[in-house]
């Protein structure tokens, strides 16, 4: 017997949220997927019980794109989804784990293995942080309640263990009875909450509003003219005041919804109706934009490993301040998020607020260097993963063609004539793609965006929003025209 013969059984028998027996109207659709909308805010409000204040959040620059609300029960947002994602991938993109993921059984027991080490990866993200002590349980309750230190601690273990299971199957409902996915959904509430906050936020940081609207208020009341006028106030302004950040927002956003309609459509043919015709759309961002988190996912988990041993006094990888590098390799690892990571004025400004010294001009160029590498090969082979782990690639959509009872024009109506064709543009466009959207990202990282949502968040958010759009719109045409649910093999 196998390993996998062993636990295959094993992984069936994993909690699961049914998946619907007949076609779920557009109606329900929506009313599901609101209504985990609800449940995500609910719970991103709900603080962890026993939690110190003087707690310190690992993930804090990477928390816009992981969807989570720091000391609150979804700390982890989609982390560990994420992080078991890249995990399987790499290991079924080098076959140390041999599945054909065309095959529904294979499928089956990849799907099976990820829920298996999403769970897995919740302990794994939560422990360090708990006995590392950066979530640091609160004395004052522990003397209350008459307990030591250590039960409080597994308290907190428990909630964060409850509330990563609960982003799981709020994910899995949104897949299988909402519209969209539940990662997309999360990731969209979180930065456009960060958005809204970023442009009408009145608290004070460094002297001046958070929000930009106030920002710009606060300048024009207590800032003198000709300053904003000379070299050094425009800069102030574009940086400080936000207007970079603004202009960034808007490029991104909509050179994002301008790329997502860029596509090559390959014309199909119903082989038994005369005169029914169709288009199968190949994106320029195929394997959409998600890919991106995992890189930015994998960097984050690199950086929680250098935070984790410099807390410890191992500083060969790099010290912290936080969650911020100072040194070392970790430096060059981590992401860039605003101007103030590359400009070196504004690099300087920005380390000694930590008392530190500023790196060099090579030293800046190389971070730039290694997060553009890390973002457009990155984008790349996580783009080729995706399309094969979520049933996108050549032929499994030769796969679904074939089935729904259309062929190419020109072409036997067959699987491999159709697969074919699929490879001639699928894989291509898919590097194209990639590397395409690592780019976007980086300029998006380079630039700033609103409420430091980030190149990432901002650059997923308005992708995942388009393509729900277009989701919702294929839900409509779907009730309209019931003979449509055949090519989505829906009943």
């Amino acid at each position: 017997m196998t390993l996998r013969d062993t636990l295959e059984p094993f992984f069936n028998k994993l909690p699961a949220v049914a998946s619907p027996e007949k076609h779920v109207h557009f109606k329900d659709k929506l009313w599901w997927t609101l209504g985990i909308l609800v449940l995500y805010f609910a719970l991103a409000n709900v603080p962890l019980f026993g939690m110190s204040q003087d707690s310190i959040d690992l993930f804090e620059s990477y928390r816009a794109f992981f969807a989570g609300a720091s000391g609150t029960l979804v700390l982890l947002g989609i982390g560990p989804i994420v992080t078991a994602s890249i995990v399987l991938q790499l290991l079924v993109g080098a076959d140390i784990i041999k599945l054909d993921l065309s095959d529904p059984r294979d499928q089956s027991f990849f799907q099976g293995s990820q829920k298996f080490l999403v769970f897995v990866m919740i302990i794994l993200e939560a422990l360090p942080q708990l006995l590392g002590g950066y979530i640091q349980p609160d004395p004052g309750l522990a003397s209350t309640l008459g307990v030591g230190l250590g039960v409080i601690t597994l308290l907190l273990l428990v909630q964060i263990f409850i509330g990563g299971v609960l982003v799981l199957f709020m994910d899995e409902v949104v897949s299988k009875w909402g519209i969209g996915s539940g990662v997309g959904l999360f990731i969209v509430a979180g930065i456009s909450q960060q958005i809204v906050t970023g442009i009408f936020n009145w608290e004070m940081e460094n002297g001046l509003p958070v929000g930009l609207i106030p920002k710009w208020i606060y300048i024009a009341q207590n800032t003198d003219a000709g300053y904003l006028l000379s070299g050094e106030g425009l800069l102030f302004m574009l940086v400080s005041g936000g207007i970079l950040a603004l202009l960034s927002t808007i490029a991104i956003f909509l050179l994002v919804v301008y790329v997502e309609s860029t596509r090559i459509e390959i014309p199909l043919a119903h082989s038994a109706v005369r005169g029914a015709r169709g288009r199968f759309p190949v994106k320029l961002i195929y394997a959409s934009v998600l890919p991106m988190i995992l890189v930015r996912a994998l960097q984050a988990n690199i950086q929680m490993v250098g935070i984790i041993l410099s807390g410890r006094g191992i500083t060969f990888l790099g010290e912290f301040s936080g969650s911020t590098p100072l040194n070392g390799i970790m430096y060059y690892l981590s992401p860039i998020n605003s101007p103030y990571d590359w400009i070196p004025s504004l690099v300087q400004q920005s380390f000694a607020s930590y008392g530190a010294t500023a790196p060099a001009m090579w030293q800046i160029a190389l971070h730039v260097f290694i997060d553009a590498t890390f973002l457009i090969a990155g984008g790349i082979i996580f783009a080729l993963f995706w399309i094969e782990t979520t049933g996108m690639g050549a032929k499994q959509t030769a796969q679904k063609i074939f089935n729904s009872g259309m062929q190419i024009p020109g072409f036997r109506r067959n699987i491999s004539s159709i697969e074919k064709v699929m490879q001639r543009y699928i894989p291509k466009v898919t590097v194209i793609g990639g590397a395409f959207i690592g780019l976007l990202t980086l300029i998006a990282s380079l630039l700033g965006t609103l409420g430091s949502a980030g190149g990432t968040g901002l650059l997923l958010t308005v992708s995942i929003v388009y393509r729900l759009y277009e989701d919702i719109a294929s839900e409509q045409m779907m009730e309209m025209h019931p003979m449509i649910r055949s090519f989505f093999g829906e009943q």
